[in-house]
């Protein structure tokens, strides 16, 4: 895989999309002020107030998201259409500058790691997907899981 293929590799985006989706890199976003008075869900938030966006609520609310716990890459299938609900580096002028870049190398990465191994879980068990504390949100329990490298590797190195 090269960087020039990921632009056609519509559905390993779609379960990134979906992953960050699920799982945004800091659940809390950085905090902003309010330069104005304003009004956010019924609340009156006076000018100066720091406002901290929950990316994680908003990306598991069930009135933004149809089934919005469950992990379906396929959401993101239709194009742009959920793409402007979704906000793990941000949104607008306050996004992270680096959500381009970030959005590429995760590319990149996860189809490199996918052509050049195979992988397997260690035990039968479903992997546990619960979060520990941190503001990262890292796993209660560390991903374990068995590689083994495919013959394509050699022309990748």
């Amino acid at each position: 895989m090269e960087e020039s293929d990921f632009p056609k590799l519509q559905y390993l985006r779609s379960i990134i999309s979906e992953t960050l989706r699920l799982f945004p890199a800091t659940p809390l976003l950085i905090p902003h002020i309010s330069s104005n008075n304003c009004q956010i869900g019924g609340f009156d938030i006076p000018r100066g107030t720091i406002l901290l966006v929950n990316a994680w609520a908003i990306h598991r609310d069930p009135k933004s998201w149809k089934d919005a716990t469950s992990f379906k890459p396929e959401r993101f299938e239709n194009g742009e259409s959920e793409v402007y609900k979704l906000l793990p580096f941000g949104l607008g002028r306050r996004a992270c500058p680096g959500a381009a870049l970030a959005n590429r190398v995760i590319g990149l990465t996860l189809g490199l790691l996918i052509q050049c191994y195979e992988w397997e879980r260690v035990s039968k068990k479903e992997v546990d997907m619960a979060e520990g504390k941190g503001i990262t949100m890292p796993k209660l329990k560390p991903l374990e899981a068995m590689c083994k490298a495919r013959a394509i590797i050699r022309k990748v190195l």
